[in-house]
């Protein structure tokens, strides 16, 4: 049952005021009946076909016998009455206007009749007001305008209850407009306005079937609909890009199903349930073209759109991995997999992660000798040895503890990567950094096998030193 922002229930207030202005047109139609005792049997009559149609809201029809019964007696002032009473709640401010004032010129003073005219004023200026801040986008203080003066006066006003729903779509209240509008639909099915609505609300929850059927209806029964048309076409459009794109990803064509994504959410950046998907899928395409910060921008916004969705976080921790965002990505794939603990894929990745940033927490000896990770022996032993006489401490005399601790490292990186069993292990991720911390003892020669030979005297001696190159 709909609730509106306020916090009371708008369906169920709603009743009980249309069963009072109900009960109390009947009660007015039996005093109306006394009153006419001694009069014409035909205006009795009629009197009871009026009360009968506004039970079954068949508002033209007693609109049509009130109007009969003035042309017969203009002076039956309370058919004035009424009928100003139906147009009224029916918001046709102006003949109402006109029909209390012709009965009050008929019974001045009627103190009934002068409150349901202020009534009629509150509740015309109440609808000028919402339309006006509806313009303005302040939504929820239209909605009062309309919940709380307009259709209290004026239950009947189609006006008001289209543009309630409006607004209702406008805050993002999409069930409360499907609500709202199948009140309209089953009083008037072919109520153009409300078909469009409706449609509208299903379409912004991505139930695209109905909002398709909604729109069709309304094309047959006016297929120049402006409006109607352009939701209908907006929408398969819609459909058609988003298609092509999954088609395109689906196909291994990861560059053309990018740029169909991104048109697809350019038709409608409002659309948050279908984007959301959108987002996810673009997120999945880059993240297999390598395009990690691309990626974790797409992914990011399927989040904030829905911050469940696991698919989402397990995409966005690989795109982190490929931007080396280790903590990210141990972070986002630590959550997908709290939210899906049996899914092992999420494991497995979880896992990888984890290495990941444990191995970027070690030092890097590819990168500390300046070469690449495919180096050759030969490669390596070159950055070696110009490595290490450029740190010579010997040849740096005035930063010497630098230089000592710079040429350790350079000697360590060199003990793990220039032997081929030590680079396999640290390769595939064993922990070896500690190996070649304690150079003393026999040591050993990174130059030796011929050629020159190299010797490095230390003043002071150090530690842990290249005795005998």
């Amino acid at each position: 049952m709909a609730v509106n922002p306020c916090g009371f229930d708008i369906v169920a207030w709603s009743g009980f005021v249309y069963t009072l202005i109900i009960l109390n047109f009947v009660l007015s139609s039996q005093l109306i009946l006394l009153q006419l005792d001694g009069k014409s049997g035909d205006a009795a009559a009629l009197f009871e076909r009026v009360s009968d149609s506004v039970k079954l809201k068949k508002y033209s029809d007693a609109l049509a016998d009130l109007n009969a019964a003035i042309e017969a007696d203009p002076a039956l002032s309370e058919a004035y009455w009424h009928r100003a009473s139906i147009l009224r709640q029916l918001c046709r401010y102006g003949e109402s206007e006109e029909s209390y004032r012709k009965f009050l010129d008929i019974k001045p003073d009627n103190s009934a009749a002068e409150k349901e005219l202020s009534q009629l004023y509150q509740a015309q200026s109440a609808l000028d007001s919402a339309k006006e801040v509806f313009q303005s986008g302040d939504h929820t203080k239209a909605l009062e305008y309309l919940e709380k003066v307009v259709l209290v006066f004026s239950p009947e006003c189609s006006k008001a209850k289209l543009l309630k729903v409006r607004l209702l779509i406008a805050i993002k209240d999409y069930l409360s407009a499907i609500s709202n509008t199948g009140y309209i639909l089953k009083e008037d099915e072919d109520n153009l306005e409300a078909l469009l609505l409706r449609g509208n609300a299903y379409y912004y929850l991505a139930d695209h079937e109905i909002a398709i059927r909604h729109y069709q209806k309304g094309l047959r029964l006016d297929p120049e609909h402006g409006e109607l048309k352009r939701s209908y076409f907006k929408l398969k459009g819609l459909l058609k890009k988003t298609k092509s794109a999954e088609d395109n990803a689906s196909n291994g064509k990861l560059r053309l199903a990018t740029e169909e994504y991104k048109a697809a959410l350019a038709l409608d950046p409002n659309h948050s349930s279908h984007n959301v998907h959108l987002h996810l899928g673009l997120c999945k395409v880059q993240v297999k073209l390598g395009r990690g910060d691309d990626a974790v921008t797409s992914c990011t916004e399927a989040l904030e759109l829905d911050g469940d969705l696991v698919q989402a976080l397990v995409q966005r921790g690989e795109a982190k991995l490929l931007i080396e965002d280790w903590e990210g990505a141990v972070a986002d794939l630590k959550s997908a997999a709290q939210k899906s603990p049996r899914d092992m894929n999420i494991r497995e990745a979880l896992a990888r992660a984890v290495k990941s940033l444990k191995l970027s927490q070690r030092k890097d000896w590819y990168k500390i000798l300046g070469i690449s990770r495919t180096a050759s022996m030969s490669e390596i032993k070159k950055a070696y040895k110009k490595l290490a006489l450029q740190w010579h401490p010997d040849k740096n005399v005035d930063n010497k503890e630098e230089a000592e601790a710079k040429f350790r490292e350079i000697a360590t990186a060199y003990e793990v990567l220039g032997d081929e069993d030590k680079r396999t292990r640290y390769d595939t991720g064993e922990d070896v950094d500690g190996m070649g911390t304690n150079m003393g003892g026999g040591g050993f020669n990174p130059f030796g096998g011929g050629g020159q030979q190299f010797t490095f005297r230390f003043q002071g001696g150090f530690p842990g030193g290249f005795g005998g190159f």
